[in-house]
Formats: structure tokens, C-alpha cells, sequence
């Protein structure tokens, strides 16, 4: 093992150990919230500058494979900014059918747009980013409502935006066609089983299912580490033709993280686990879309694994689209907790099978 290698290997177990450890999403601790935690929120739109460094291998120590599971490792982006409220992405959606325009958020209360830069297939760095805050009913930031910071989850249905907020178990709808990032949130009614998730275990996965697919109207939404009385992982059918409640199979002591729905019918959930010893492990499994119902247990095939062997961080964040050639592509997230030993990272991927 080279020293490069070694170095880097005890940096990404630093990160893993010493982040998590102040951090209570992956430490499992919950400790009570402090001002600190909301000291990257914006307080009013703001244009900012975003750096990229190329990732082009995705494990290091093998620099010719880019075949991991059903993916192909596209390329990379670790991700900087002069602007302090930059990082913390839990949530990522493409606002276009080309995998260009973007809309994040992190979590602390702030919308991030912009524009994915492409040279050919490979992604070579953000453009026009915007950060913008997260906006209530009343048009002040969400932020100043105690622990109304921690928006983790993002889905949308066109011009509608879904946002999960995890510590107070709630989710909001805005109209983007109401000024875009400066539209108001409502806050939408839920069933009182979603409101009692474990704190900061809650909501951490918005999907809308949109026409043409099975269930469709339905917004799903799936807990990070709520458990039904088997130890499964807690999900919800809201609206739609079935409403009700059903399960994951929870293995390997994975936790959700994020989930995007492909055409094909596959609801692709990003999953991740936290060791002392290995630090942070991500997959990915396919769900079939068409097995979820109130009352189901579902399950469905690993598509991919990675760890920090590889160039991973806290990947929060999936969403996908088709290329004109018909590939579809993946792009997976990082929050960087606002670390200095972690890293905020855009991913892409293209599924083979």
C-alpha cells in the first residue's frame, strides 16, 4: 500500500469516526440541538462560486475498472466553496430531462440551483448556483422556527416541490411556479405515524409517482431508521389511490438515505451503514414499484455496493435521468455534515443492467 494510500485510507476513517462522532445521523446519538447548527443558513438569495476537482477514478487503488455492480462509474466532482453556506446536500433533483439544471438543498434550510457543466459524457464542474432559503407560509425562513432547519428529503411532481424536514417529522409542498426558490411552503397533513418517527431518524426520502406508473399521485416516503415491530424499515403511501403504510426489509444494518424512481418502474433506494471499525458503507437496491402497497413487505436486489475504499463520503442524494442515446444515468450527492474531514461530492453513474 502506498503512503498515498495509507494517508488517504486514515483520512477517510478519520472523517468517518471523528465527524459522525459530533454528528448524530450516523453516531446514532441524538443530542439536543444547538444554534450552531443552523450557522450555514442563508438569509436571502445569493449567487455564489462552487469549485470542482475531477474524481476520475472511483476506487483508486484500481484505476482501470469502472464497472461497479450494475454501474459504470461515469466521473466525479469533490466539490468547494468560498461561500460558507455551501454543503450539507440531503436532497437532489434535476429540474430537466437532460441532467443539467439542478435544484439541491441541504440541511440546514437552504435551496441550491444551478447548472451540471459536461464536457462530452463526463461532468467538469457547477455553474450559475444559487443558494436561496427555505421559505414558510409566511415568507420568512423556516429556519427561524426552532428545529424547522433539518431538511432532508426532496421530491417533485413538475412545478411542485416536496420537502421533508426530519427532526419534526413534517413535509411541504411549494409551487416553483410561484417564483421558483422564493415560493412558500405549506405545510401538508400527515398521518400521525409519520410524526412519530424517531427523532432525527424521520423522513430522509421523498418520491412522487408520477403518471403512467403504478401508484400514481402517490407521494412515498420512507423513514431513515423508524422500525415496524419486525425491525424493518418504515415507509408511507400519502395520497394517491392506496394511502396507507408499508415495510422495507431492512439487512445488513443499512439505513435509507435517498431514493429516486426510474421509468421502468424501479424505485432505487440509496442505502448506507456506519462502522467504528470501516466507517461509512453505501448500496444501492431496486425495488419493484409494483410490489409496494399498504401492508407489503418488500425487498429487491443490490445493484451496488461501495466503500471508503472507494471515492464515497455521506452519499445523501440520488436522482436520475435518460441521455438522448438512452442511458440512464445516476448522480449521487455528499453531505459533508460542514466538516473539514469530509467531503462534498457529485457522483455519475450509468446503469448497465
Amino acid at each position: 500500500m502506498s503512503n498515498h494510500r495509507s494517508r488517504r485510507s486514515f483520512i477517510g476513517h478519520a472523517a468517518a469516526g471523528f465527524s459522525t462522532l459530533a454528528l448524530s445521523r450516523l453516531a446514532q446519538a441524538q443530542p439536543a440541538p444547538k444554534p450552531a447548527l443552523i450557522e450555514h443558513a442563508v438569509a436571502a438569495p445569493v449567487g455564489i462560486e462552487v469549485n470542482a476537482r475531477p474524481i476520475p477514478n472511483f476506487e483508486p487503488r484500481d484505476r482501470a475498472r469502472t464497472r461497479f455492480g450494475s454501474l459504470d462509474y461515469r466521473g466525479g466532482l469533490v466539490l468547494t466553496s468560498p461561500h460558507r453556506g455551501f454543503g450539507g446536500l440531503s436532497g437532489f433533483r434535476f429540474l430537466d430531462s437532460k441532467g443539467e439544471r439542478f435544484l439541491a438543498i441541504s440541511d440546514q434550510g437552504t435551496w441550491f440551483t444551478g447548472r451540471i457543466r459536461y464536457s462530452g459524457r463526463i461532468t467538469t464542474g457547477l455553474g450559475d448556483v444559487e443558494a436561496a432559503p427555505v421559505l414558510n407560509a409566511e415568507g420568512r425562513p423556516i429556519t427561524e422556527k426552532r428545529l424547522w432547519y433539518d431538511t432532508e428529503s426532496l421530491a417533485r411532481d413538475g412545478d411542485l416541490v416536496y420537502v421533508g424536514l426530519e427532526r419534526v417529522n413534517q413535509i411541504m409542498r411549494f409551487d416553483f411556479a410561484k417564483g421558483g426558490t422564493r415560493a412558500r411552503g405549506e405545510v401538508l397533513p400527515t398521518p400521525p405515524a409519520v410524526r412519530k418517527l424517531p427523532y432525527n431518524k424521520g423522513l430522509e426520502a421523498l418520491v412522487f409517482v408520477p403518471k403512467g406508473q403504478p401508484l400514481a399521485g402517490t407521494l412515498i416516503a420512507l423513514s431513515e431508521g423508524g422500525f415496524d415491530a419486525d425491525g424493518n424499515l418504515i415507509g408511507f403511501l400519502l395520497g394517491g389511490p392506496t394511502p396507507g403504510q408499508f415495510s422495507i426489509r431492512r439487512t445488513d444494518q443499512q439505513l435509507i438515505s435517498d431514493a429516486v424512481l426510474l421509468p421502468s418502474g424501479d424505485l432505487l433506494i440509496l442505502e448506507r451503514k456506519f462502522s467504528w471499525f470501516t466507517g461509512v458503507d453505501i448500496r444501492i437496491r431496486a425495488i419493484p414499484l409494483k410490489s409496494i402497497a399498504p401492508g407489503a413487505l418488500v425487498d429487491g436486489p443490490v445493484l451496488f455496493k461501495a466503500d471508503l475504499g472507494h471515492e464515497i463520503d455521506n452519499m445523501e442524494g440520488i436522482d436520475a435521468h435518460v441521455t438522448a442515446d438512452g442511458e440512464t444515468v445516476l448522480t449521487l450527492v455528499s453531505d459533508d455534515n460542514f466538516s473539514m474531514l469530509q467531503r462534498t461530492l457529485l457522483l455519475q453513474f450509468a446503469l448497465v443492467e
